[in-house]
């Protein structure tokens, strides 16, 4: 491997992708539907279940055994494997056999550990994990299974890379590795700002998922000094009334917004969108915004999102990722794979440079980041993730690049 001061390079396959600590720079959940054009980016699910609604991304089958490699540096990785998420659970393993594959046999053991699905199954596997000698916890995937994992793996003074989408499960010493969309809400505001937009309205629906974006997007306007003209809720299949209230800011030659953020599904985004209709609205003249949940062709089919904005990850890293996980277990990978992949290789090289001190937290959350599949990212000290996301804009029906993902993550916070 090679080495230079404040780099950490660890090539991890054939052409693959390289896991970068660059220190010298300064600085879930689903799988996707077969046949879509689109960029292949997470559907995020509302923060309480860390799957999107109505994926399961069937992998090809795990292979059997409960440890990965035969080094002498020992990682759990904490998944489903049986129960809720089972599927999804069986895809994370395939993905971390093949880091380690494309590691070239690193130092590194990992011990697979069934949770079940549920919080005492994830408490018991990071127990035993704990016991066998694990450094380091790998997941698990749902927000209350990485709380209830947490109690061992604190109490042993061991960190915790999780998969879950809701950040509220984050702190120091457990980090997610995951699509959280509060990075992406971050991203699509500097964007519109960057691109004049300077007046935002909302529509968000009543939900967990909502809530988490709503916090996320009026501290965002706030930081970037725009103005945030209206914001307004609606339940699941009924936008209209959000919509009456809201008419008078987002259409007709009158509108005060010049964005309009809709952080909705493809099912809910169908009923939003003839309500919008109806009133008047314009995406010509009110740009329409949007998070990684608008990555389905029925979104992209919807008029009101024509010539909309969504901030995603880049897509040539999971197309690159996805092609060699077919061919290596003969079926397509959910999109989340790529997370266990990304801890993976990411443990494999800190243990070959940092010594004992390669799970510590000032080595897990170096501000200038890490490079993996889906672009560079980091930890923060309080546990959630920054990530350097592409923003694409919606032309007759189907997504384009406008502004590619950053090489280089800015300061955090910003």
């Amino acid at each position: 491997m090679a080495r230079a001061t404040g780099r950490l390079t660890g090539l991890v396959g054939m052409g693959a992708v390289a896991l970068t600590l660059a220190g010298c720079i300064g600085g879930p959940d689903g799988g996707p539907r077969s046949g879509r054009r689109a960029p292949p980016v997470v559907a995020e699910a509302p923060p309480a279940d860390g799957l999107p609604p109505g994926e399961t991304g069937v992998p090809g089958p795990a292979s059997p055994g409960t440890r990965i490699g035969t080094g002498s540096v020992k990682v759990a990785l904490v998944v489903p494997l049986t129960g809720p998420g089972a599927m999804v659970g069986a895809a994370l393993r395939n993905a971390a056999e093949l880091a380690m594959e494309d590691f070239q046999k690193p130092d590194l053991q990992i011990l697979v550990k069934d949770d079940r699905g549920t919080p005492d199954g994830a408490r018991e596997a990071a127990q035993a994990a704990l016991a066998d000698g694990a450094e380091l916890v790998l997941g698990p995937l749902f927000a209350a299974n990485v709380q209830a994992a947490v109690g061992p793996t604190r109490a042993a003074g061991k960190a915790v890379i999780a998969f879950s989408t809701d950040a509220a499960v984050a702190a120091r010493g457990v980090y997610l590795l995951s699509f959280l969309p509060q990075a992406e809400v971050d991203r699509i505001v500097d964007e519109a700002v960057a691109k004049g937009r300077r007046s935002f309205a909302a529509l968000i629906p009543e939900n967990s998922y909502g809530n988490a974006v709503e916090a996320q997007f009026r501290e965002a306007v706030a930081r970037k000094g725009a103005r945030l003209v209206g914001i307004e809720r609606y339940a699941a299949g009924n936008p209209g009334p959000a919509v009456g209230r809201l008419s008078g800011l987002i259409a007709g030659g009158g509108a005060q917004a010049d964005a309009l953020f809709l952080p909705d599904t493809p099912d809910g985004l169908a009923a939003l969108d003839p309500v919008l209709a109806k009133a008047g609205f314009s995406p010509t003249r009110v740009r329409p915004l949007g998070t990684a949940v608008w990555n389905d062709p029925r979104a992209f089919a919807l008029p009101s999102l024509q010539g909309g904005w969504f901030a995603a990850p880049d897509a040539a890293g999971f197309s690159n990722f996805s092609q060699r996980y077919q061919a290596r277990f003969g079926a397509v990978p959910p999109r989340v794979a790529t997370l266990a992949y990304d801890a993976v290789s990411l443990t494999a090289a800190l243990s070959r440079q940092f010594g004992s001190q390669r799970f510590a937290d000032a080595t897990l959350t170096n501000p200038s980041g890490f490079s993996g599949v889906d672009g560079t990212f980091r930890f923060r000290p309080d546990g959630p993730s920054d990530r350097t996301l592409a923003v694409y804009e919606v032309r007759s029906g189907a997504p384009a690049v406008v502004s590619p993902a950053p090489r280089v993550l800015g300061p955090s916070g910003t």
